[in-house]
């Protein structure tokens, strides 16, 4: 139960109030903002660049008593650490054998752990950091002396934790990202997982959608985490404003960010997942090929190796939220984008193989249920799109032992709502035979519902479809969904698993409720069917192969075997997506469901029906 035990690292971004040149001033505002970091419970807190001094000091950077303070402020910052679990990473200017530099200092539990100077130094424009320092790669020094230790010196170094291997952070300074190559691209490739920048950038109209940008496509492209903290108020505003733009991105996502143009010190924190960059390394291999590449680049980096010594909590969650419907977005502008844009995937799929295979027909099973409902209205949208008839759709609905009353109008409602050619092949008597057969004893009168029963009423119904297919020279189309084959909820052989094109098998049960409601309020379809496909949605899942008490009612229920989709669904994507370890993948549901116990937990039908907010179930209005 503690997000440290499962490779996540709290991370927090701080863009202190600040005195222009007041360096006491400065170091006691970092500090207060260290402790926040701490009681916080993050690891890593990221500072400005210059922050112990301020940016605009301009030529006071060239005043022996402002780099005297920049390193009284920096032993603040240092004794403040012994005490203070988070690596804390300051800005300061530096003189290094006559030379001064544009500096990120590493501290850690008392040690200045390494010093990492700016490489590119911007001298256009408002802009006049040349006039003031060096650029880091003309250093030819490995280290430098601060008080009684030797530092490691450099633009190539890579912080690593030791009881944390994930855990490997580098630095760069502002303007090393509006390059064309920064370097924290080659500081990933030598093992960085996540990426700090100290900047100072000063804000003009539209400035902050730029840095955005550069900072997601940096994290995203970097398989990386990029914590980005510029300066705020306090800044000169003599030749520039200052807006405080903090930022922490995962992947090109969007994880924190600060409130802009604040007049006061803000704290951002967020939980890093470093399983998620490091499967995502592991799979693009794309990214090995880029350490190749570039070897010498990356030979290059040293590693300053540390224990980070993270929170040792009993019970620590993540702040971070994981949607309980990772499939389904939660925003209902991107659930209509993201169920149109798998309509269309299924759709062209389908038309497709179709063409290849010079068909204009189609043979579907449609049982009133989700997935052959979803299965059909594939088929529809394929034959408009090849200028066909709907008619060319073979659909026949197959009742058994258990079939229900409702999801048997249901399916009626739909083949003759969507125009195709509808038929009703009662599969009781060859069932029986069958059962005959193989002396089954509910062919002698006995109430025996087993997997033999089940499963020859499922193999009847697939026979039968493959037969027409021969009959009618036209391909099945499969109606089974990304969760049952993903749970083994499928009859292997020659069940429902069978057919020769299942336009399902990547989508998962929870979003084919979406998709159907989707469809139901598209205007596609009359009023008749819409109405219909909302029925449906309502409808609880079940194989329907065993009979209820009640006459025309089913006594299964698909999810009181394999549990409830939605918690399926989660773990499944986790579990594909990503490849975490089973430990991991509780601990997320545990935070996204850990408000739901056994008997409190909602039902598919539940979980979608259109008052649902937010605060039920965390999917939003639907």
């Amino acid at each position: 139960f503690n997000l440290y035990q499962h490779n996540f690292v709290r991370l927090a971004v701080a863009v202190p109030e600040l005195r222009v040149a007041d360096t006491a001033y400065n170091a006691a505002r970092t500090v207060e903002l260290m402790k926040q970091a701490a009681a916080d419970r993050c690891a890593l807190v990221l500072f400005p660049e210059l922050g112990l001094t301020a940016y605009s000091c301009e030529d006071l950077f060239h005043q022996q008593a402002l780099l005297d303070g920049a390193l009284a402020a920096l032993e603040v910052v240092r004794k403040a650490s012994e005490s203070l679990p988070p690596v804390c990473v300051v800005g300061l200017p530096l003189q290094v054998e006559g030379l001064l530099f544009n500096c990120a200092a590493v501290v850690h539990r008392g040690r200045v752990l390494g010093v990492v100077p700016k490489t590119y130094l911007p001298g256009y424009r408002e802009f006049y950091e040349l006039r003031h320092f060096t650029p880091g790669d003309v250093a030819h020094v490995a280290e430098i002396r601060l008080g009684k230790h030797l530092i490691p010196f450099g633009a190539r170094l890579v912080f690593r934790a030791g009881d944390q291997p994930l855990f490997a952070f580098a630095a760069e300074i502002c303007e090393d990202l509006w390059t064309p190559i920064p370097p924290s691209s080659f500081a990933a490739l030598a093992g960085a997982t996540v990426l700090l920048n100290l900047s100072a950038s000063n804000v003009t109209i539209g400035k902050d959608h730029y840095r955005s940008q550069l900072a997601a496509s940096q994290s995203g492209r970097c398989l990386a985490a990029y914590l980005y903290s510029a300066a705020g108020f306090g800044e000169s505003t003599t030749d520039m404003a200052w807006d405080g733009h903090g930022m922490i991105y995962e992947n090109g996502v969007a994880l924190a960010q600060t409130e802009r143009y604040a007049y006061r010190s803000q704290l951002i924190s967020a939980d890093v997942d470093l399983d998620r960059i490091a499967q995502d390394r592991m799979r693009q291999n794309s990214f090995g090929q880029a350490v190749n590449r570039h070897r010498d680049e990356v030979e290059r980096f040293r590693c300053v190796e540390f224990q980070l010594d993270a929170p040792g909590d009993a019970v620590l969650p993540l702040k971070r939220v994981y949607e309980r419907f990772p499939y389904v977005p939660s925003n209902p502008a991107t659930r209509d984008e993201r169920c149109r844009e798998v309509g269309e995937i299924q759709v062209q799929g389908l038309v497709k193989r179709l063409r290849s295979i010079g068909s204009t027909k189609v043979v579907i099973g449609v049982s009133g249920g989700l997935d052959s409902t979803q299965a059909l209205l594939v088929c529809a949208r394929a034959m408009d799109v090849m200028g066909l008839p709907r008619a060319n759709i073979l659909a026949f609905t197959m009742p058994g032992f258990a079939t229900g009353e409702r999801t048997l109008r249901q399916a009626r409602e739909l083949m003759k709502g969507v125009g195709a050619s509808a038929a009703e092949i009662d599969i009781r008597p060859s069932c029986m035979q069958m059962l005959k057969d193989i002396d089954h004893p509910y062919a002698r009168g006995k109430k025996v519902y087993d997997i033999t029963f089940e499963n020859v009423q499922a193999g009847e119904r697939t026979s039968h479809l493959f037969r027409l297919a021969n009959l009618h020279n036209a391909p099945v189309v499969g109606t089974g969904d990304l969760s049952e084959l993903a749970l083994g909820w499928s009859t292997y052989g020659v069940g429902d698993q069978m057919a020769h094109y299942a336009v399902n098998a990547s989508v998962p049960k929870t979003l084919i409720r979406f998709l159907i409601r989707h469809a139901a309020r598209s205007n596609t379809f009359s009023r008749e069917v819409s109405r219909t496909l909302e029925d449906v949605a309502d409808t609880a899942i079940s194989p329907e192969l065993i009979p209820g008490k009640q006459k025309g009612q089913p006594l299964q229920e698909s999810e009181a075997s394999v549990g409830p989709y939605e918690l399926q669904d989660f773990h499944l994507y986790y579990t594909l997506r990503f490849g975490y370890l089973p430990r991991k993948v509780a601990f997320l549901a545990w935070n996204a469901w850990r408000d739901r116990d056994a008997g409190n937990w909602p039902s598919a039908a539940d979980a979608v029906r259109p008052n649902d907010v937010r605060n039920q179930y965390g999917i939003g209005e639907i």
